[in-house]
């Protein structure tokens, strides 16, 4: 392609890098978890393509691509631009398709965004010369104008929220602008998922009857958990309309036969007035679908969850962390055990299902936290659970209060949650994988959980291939486990070493 065709190439591959998403040892998880799109890039792929750009959408993980095959498909087309989406544990092998493309297609510009950007852009764009430009922050508006920028040729100083190099040093332009009111963007590009939506599930039994799709009613959370980073979308809460919310879901029922919502905004519940409102527009119109959301425990009451149940509401996440009234202050978790019990409760009274969130293993983490979770979990009505392994992530208040002396940049890939890269004082990443077993285990064997799943499974059959692949994996891992010397442990401890 001669210099004049590419400069009118408008062609831009948005990329969901291949990472590991699941720790060494527990592979067979990958039967029942997560395979949803990415959200981000299909709000950036319907805000471009309103802006005259082509978009199209490479999903790595979901289709079993190689970091090969991804750069592959990119060298055949030789689009001008390709944006990676990074998290933390996605960033070497982002960079490795980067290194193809260039190799490939040397004009092809590559820009890189999503919240390891926003958290540690500067020390990336250094790190990692295979990256041409990074979007820090929020990315439509962002991006568009980079775009016009590069296109014109113009300085990308006056371009708010970009790093970018220049000879040897990185510069960060100031400012972070945002989508202050949301209904103005258009509606995310599923059209351009392929095989949209049939291959994209999400974990297995977090839904009744599917087709799937994920829409985030609102951007922005104004609390600060010291194991959260909020950088990409910033402190200030934005909704969409509820207008617009349910004008989202009537085209994902009557388009592509949705049949369940995953709302995967931090504070769904932050304003009853909408969620109140929306929950009247379901109700009015009549349409058949069910769909789940995320909560704080200090966000729910009676009444409210009542008519939310009536209007689909099949499941409620809330962020209980743990048993310990003292590690939720040392998170600083604006919360207290007691009145997570009373949200669960609640939720469990009006008929929607709980879906309990924690985390082992956060600084300040011992036996007796760990005994105060475990009879903490036993005691409330809860259905389904997800138990993830601390992880200080950069941007974090803890990632900045461990960084330097607990943990190193070459942890980056093993960032997902499902690896122990970090252990408090007195427990070694061994024992804290056993607890993690033994937690899990004694909560999915007691006979209510197993008669609930028993029930699901009857109603809702689609999950039970799912269930079967991951119980043969899980039998086969702890065989390999003890047949190794290992005693049954799935961890493997130098995967997860701290040297």
């Amino acid at each position: 392609m001669n210099q004049r065709a590419f400069k009118n190439n408008c062609e831009i591959i948005f990329i969901n890098p291949p990472y590991e998403n699941i720790a060494p040892g527990y592979e067979f998880v990958k039967h029942i978890t997560n395979n949803a799109p990415s959200l981000g890039l299909l709000h950036l792929a319907a805000e471009v393509r309103e802006h005259g750009y082509q978009p199209s959408i490479i999903e790595s993980n979901i289709f079993n691509l190689t970091i090969e095959q991804v750069a592959e498909r990119v060298i055949n087309k030789k689009p001008a631009y390709v944006g990676i989406t990074l998290f933390t544990v996605g960033v070497w092998g982002a960079a490795s398709i980067a290194r193809k493309i260039k190799q490939g297609s040397p004009d092809t510009i590559i820009i890189v965004g999503g919240p390891h950007i926003a958290s540690m852009g500067k020390e990336t764009i250094k790190r990692f010369n295979e990256f041409d430009y990074a979007v820090n922050g929020e990315g439509e508006k962002i991006l568009v104008e980079l775009l016009t920028a590069l296109k014109a040729g113009a300085t990308l100083m006056q371009v708010p929220g970009v790093i970018f190099r220049e000879h040897s040093f990185v510069h960060v332009t100031p400012g972070k602008p945002i989508n202050r009111v949301l209904d103005e963007l258009p509606m995310p590009a599923w059209d351009l998922l392929p095989d949209f939506p049939g291959a994209y599930k999400p974990a297995i039994y977090d839904f009744p009857r599917g087709p799937v799709a994920t829409i985030a009613a609102s951007r922005g959370c104004p609390f600060h958990c010291k194991f959260c980073d909020t950088s990409t979308f910033g402190d200030r809460v934005r909704h969409y309309s509820p207008v617009k919310v349910f004008e989202m879901m009537q085209h994902l029922h009557d388009v592509y036969g949705i049949r369940h919502i995953m709302f995967v905004d931090d504070l769904f519940l932050a304003s009853k007035v909408r969620v109140t409102e929306l929950c009247n527009m379901i109700l009015d119109s009549g349409i058949k679908m069910t769909w789940s959301c995320t909560a704080r425990v200090d966000t729910v009451k009676p009444g409210v969850l009542e008519l939310m149940e009536k209007a689909g509401c099949w499941e409620i996440s809330f962020g209980l962390e743990t048993g310990s009234n003292l590690l939720l202050k040392k998170m600083d978790k604006v919360a207290e055990v007691e009145k997570s019990e009373q949200a669960v409760s609640w939720t469990a009274e009006a008929g929607i299902r709980t879906k309990g969130l924690f985390m082992l293993g956060f600084p300040g983490e011992d036996k007796d936290t760990i005994a105060q979770t475990k009879d903490f979990i036993r005691r409330i009505p809860m259905t389904i659970m997800n138990l993830t392994k601390f992880t200080p992530y950069p941007g974090s208040p803890i990632y900045r209060e461990l960084y330097g002396a607990n943990i190193k940049e070459d942890h980056w890939e093993k960032m997902n949650g499902m690896n122990f890269v970090w252990s408090p004082e007195g427990l070694s990443v061994e024992e804290l994988d056993r607890q993690y077993q033994e937690i899990l285990v004694a909560f999915y064997r007691r006979p209510k959980i197993g008669l609930h799943y028993m029930k699901l499974t009857f109603m809702y059959p689609n999950h039970f291939v799912r269930l079967l692949r991951f119980g043969l994996g899980y039998l086969n891992a702890k065989a390999k486990s003890f047949l190794s010397g290992r005693k049954g442990l799935l961890v493997k401890s130098h995967d997860t070493s701290l040297d």
